[in-house]
């Protein structure tokens, strides 16, 4: 069913309560399987999701990866604690460009093994628009051996959202041992059939109606 695999979002700066109000709303109507709002807003979209089976995920190191590996484990923690269910945190791209790959690792693997022992489910937004084709195998492998539990091609800030490569070159890089998301610029059905027929397993769109209904969206997540 499509609605499981939507992670439906609105990420924008100016997002209004009202607005994460009637997108959880929205993810009760469909049943899509999780919202995905900043990290400022889980408290409200916990409350609003209660015993609707709609998980709340949240965004750590949003939307640069740059902040340290303590911030990232603090702002991940925080946010478990008022609710998240899901971690979507962005890699350092600045480590991995300059080769600083023990680094990128110990900071995934210890978001890794902090979310796990809040039973939590960790995602890594490599963000791909900024990757070469082989720094986003080499992210995907890292991703992997830091114990992630997705790998997620994109933010929606950068210059571009997901593309069919993107998720055939993390899945040659795992070999299907680890779940792929694909997000930012998922505004219709074909569209989003496609990154599913090409191995994503979840779809971070902020067009999720629009998706179930069969119509395209100018949204721009």
């Amino acid at each position: 069913m499509m609605n499981q695999y939507i992670d439906h979002t609105l990420l924008k700066p100016e997002a209004t309560a009202q607005q994460i109000i009637k997108l959880c709303e929205e993810a009760k109507e469909f049943k899509f399987k999780a919202v995905c709002v900043n990290s400022y807003f889980v408290k409200l979209a916990k409350e609003q999701l209660k015993d609707s089976g709609v998980m709340v995920c949240t965004v750590v190191g949003f939307p640069l990866g740059a902040s340290t590996l303590e911030t990232k484990r603090f702002e991940a923690l925080k946010a478990i604690h008022e609710g998240a269910q899901e971690i979507d945190m962005v890699i350092n791209v600045s480590a991995l460009k300059s080769r600083q790959l023990d680094y990128v690792k110990e900071d995934i693997e210890s978001l890794a093994k902090l979310c796990h022992s809040q039973k939590a489910i960790l995602k890594v937004i490599l963000e791909t628009a900024l990757l070469t084709p082989e720094e986003i195998t080499l992210a995907s492998k890292l991703a992997l051996e830091a114990g992630a539990d997705f790998i997620k091609t994109s933010t929606g800030f950068s210059s571009r959202g997901a593309s069919l490569e993107d998720i055939r070159l993390m899945r040659e890089a795992t070999s299907d041992k680890i779940k792929i998301k694909a997000s930012g610029g998922i505004k219709d059905l074909e569209t989003a059939m496609s990154f599913i027929q090409a191995g994503a397993h979840r779809l971070g769109t902020s067009s999720g109606v629009a998706l179930m209904n069969g119509h395209s969206s100018s949204t721009a997540y």
